[in-house]
């Protein structure tokens, strides 16, 4: 339970107080300006489980972060609170993702769901669970930003952030989103899926309020997408992550390539930050790892960029952190360094 203090009185310097609060920070949802929300979901997941417990992980591990932040040394004073991690969704999510196993494993078999109508029903279930834990999001997010909070999702598997894209739709008339994967995400309802991982930039899209998907590291995609991405007519700019290398062999600065990805964006930027864009050495029991990938530090040089373009950071997602202690000691340092930046670009 969550016991506020007086941020007065509170060491920056002293140790992480587990009083069930990101960093241990003394605030609550009411004095904080930036919220925290874990969204402890993953049936749709086609490999490796275990990011439903990521919020959680994130949650434990940020109290072993150091907080001074080279970007903002007293960012932490803004205040950043976690809300409770709902159970409920936390239980349905152990229920369907057993049952979303079934369907996997028939169709691994080459069969279809449309020959087994038990199965298509069940289908037809779980794509009705995915579409209540995304209208829950939306209905938390909305409620935070209409009190004029910043907000910052954490997943649960990278489906886990439409809600809350679709209610920075009602707030924001044009954005963009910066998106760093491995996937692309693409995939029209994966497997059967509506709300898959797999379809997330996909779904994304489908919200007319988005203009622009710039996506960084990708390396792992399929024909479908490849050709969505060339029939988006520019909407979709993905800098594929072996084009990214082959720059940076020929010896074009990281800097000068994060600054031509950020001029593609628009005014308002949402970040949607998948670990697995990362080298897997960082983020290694994340669902799908990939070789490759970024450093850390050039996925926040990226992100560091549309701060310094004067665009704002209006919102972010950090998605598919494993169930590991180092995992989510790096997951937690991604949110803290989004939180700081979406800060500084975006004073409330």
């Amino acid at each position: 339970m969550f016991n506020q203090s007086n941020p007065a009185n509170f060491d920056p310097s002293g140790i992480g107080i587990d009083n069930g609060n990101f960093l241990g920070l003394p605030f609550n949802y009411e004095t904080a300006q930036t919220i925290l929300i874990g969204v402890p979901w993953e049936v749709t997941v086609s490999y490796g489980a275990g990011t439903a417990q990521a919020p959680q992980r994130v949650l434990e591990s940020s109290r072993q972060l150091d907080i001074y932040d080279w970007d903002a040394p007293e960012a932490w004073q803004q205040g950043i609170f976690m809300a409770e991690i709902p159970p409920e969704i936390q239980s349905k999510n152990q229920y369907w993702r057993q049952q979303a196993a079934h369907i996997i494993e028939y169709l691994e078999q080459g069969k279809s769901i449309e020959s087994d109508p038990n199965l298509a029903a069940l289908l037809q279930q779980i794509n009705q669970e995915c579409e209540s834990v995304n209208q829950w999001l939306f209905t938390r997010t909305q409620t935070a930003l209409q009190q004029g909070k910043r907000v910052g999702v954490i997943g649960g598997d990278h489906s886990t952030p439409l809600g809350y894209m679709q209610a920075l739709a009602t707030q924001y008339p044009n954005y963009g989103i910066l998106h760093i994967d491995a996937h692309a995400d693409l995939r029209n309802a994966y497997e059967g899926f509506h709300y898959s991982h797999a379809s997330i930039m996909y779904n994304a899209i489908q919200i007319p309020q988005i203009s622009k998907l710039v996506q960084v590291g990708i390396r792992d995609f399929c024909h479908d997408e490849v050709t969505l991405i060339q029939q988006s007519h520019g909407r979709i700019s993905t800098h594929f992550d072996p084009v990214l290398k082959q720059k940076l062999y020929g010896g074009v600065p990281w800097l000068s390539l994060c600054q031509e990805i950020v001029a593609e964006l628009p005014q308002q930027v949402y970040v949607s930050f998948d670990v697995d864009g990362l080298d897997p050495k960082l983020c290694p029991h994340t669902g799908t790892p990939v070789p490759g990938g970024l450093e850390l530090e050039q996925a926040i040089c990226l992100i560091r960029e549309i701060v310094h373009s004067d665009r704002t950071i209006i919102g972010f997602d950090v998605s598919e952190t494993g169930n590991s202690e180092w995992d989510s000691n790096v997951g937690a340092r991604i949110v803290y360094k989004l939180c700081n930046l979406m800060a500084i670009s975006n004073p409330v």
